[in-house]
């Protein structure tokens, strides 16, 4: 049978394209990858720009006078005027409140992933009537406005006299922060290996053995991600402790005392102090996250890698 082919020696009716035309189209996304990679990278600039020039204006301010605030809030200060630390750390007691919001916060803190990774676990590798009633209840919470709960919430810890106490406000926060720790977690532990737990159960290690010893160590990525997300919002809580710590300044936590800081210090003019106070309360959670970034963004692509 015989096959007809045109002057170039192909099949008849095949359609050639111009020399070239591969080169254009590659050159063409090549061109439109690099203006959306531009675009990105100049939206991500932008974004930390107003994340971190704020962040640094506030460090700047606090090791300046007042009168060089107000003269020229935008330069680098004259000198290192630390004496308004010293003011914030003793006049306005930000050392008691920093340690009050170092001891609640460390308890409830410990509390809530001791909890949290144990309920998340079982409901997460485990099978029983009630388990995701049990798991949407808490995924509830989550939804569930705390400003609606203060005035039960006050009446139940006054009968139970843990007004103004570390107990107290340990509990309440702990109770806080468990819906977003077991939603969280129950995610991560359904994305872990059965076939490990399962050769520690053959090896004969028992579930408490087999969950503190070899899955709870499996899971760190997202412990540390959840226990960076509970510490922000644990350490820059304001609304339980200001409703929980009536009449009793001692018991003041770290954001009330910003509060009674920046009230104070606008009628006697101290901004210098004030500064400083803030940026007292945010090294503790810019230190958090640098130490553990890494960890972080571990715990938050596991899932999706897995």
């Amino acid at each position: 049978m015989a096959v007809t082919t045109n002057g170039a020696g192909e099949p008849a009716g095949t359609t050639r394209e111009p020399a070239g035309s591969s080169d254009v189209a590659r050159r063409r996304r090549d061109g439109e990858g690099g203006v959306l990679n531009v675009f990105s990278h100049g939206v991500l600039l932008l974004w930390a720009l107003m994340v971190t020039l704020p962040l640094l204006w506030a460090v700047m301010s606090a090791f300046k006078t007042d009168k060089e605030i107000f003269t020229s809030p935008w330069s680098l200060p004259g000198g290192l005027h630390v004496d308004a630390w010293g003011r914030a750390w003793s006049e306005a007691h930000m050392g008691e409140y920093f340690l009050n919001s170092l001891i609640v916060v460390a308890g409830s803190l410990f509390g809530t992933m001791l909890l949290g990774s144990m309920a998340a676990y079982v409901l997460a590798r485990f099978t029983f009537p009630g388990n995701r009633f049990i798991y949407f209840l808490f995924v509830g919470g989550m939804s569930f406005p705390v400003i609606l709960a203060l005035v039960p919430l006050f009446f139940v810890m006054k009968n139970l006299q843990l007004l103004n106490t570390y107990p107290g406000l340990i509990l309440v926060y702990i109770a806080y922060s468990l819906p977003f720790t077991i939603f969280f977690l129950s995610g991560f532990f359904r994305t872990l290996p059965t076939s490990v737990a399962e050769a520690a159960m053959i090896d004969g290690a028992s579930h408490t053995r087999t969950f503190f010893q070899v899955m709870l160590p499996m899971a760190k990525p997202g412990l540390i991600s959840v226990g960076i997300f509970n510490f922000l919002g644990q350490w820059n809580q304001y609304l339980l402790p200001t409703v929980l710590n009536v009449g009793d300044d001692r018991m003041k936590l770290l954001p009330q005392g910003l509060v009674a800081l920046a009230v104070s210090q606008g009628y006697k003019g101290d901004w210098s102090g004030l500064f400083a106070g803030l940026v007292m309360a945010m090294l503790p959670v810019l230190a958090a996250y640098i130490v553990f970034q890494r960890q972080v963004q571990a715990g938050l692509t596991a899932g999706a890698l897995k």
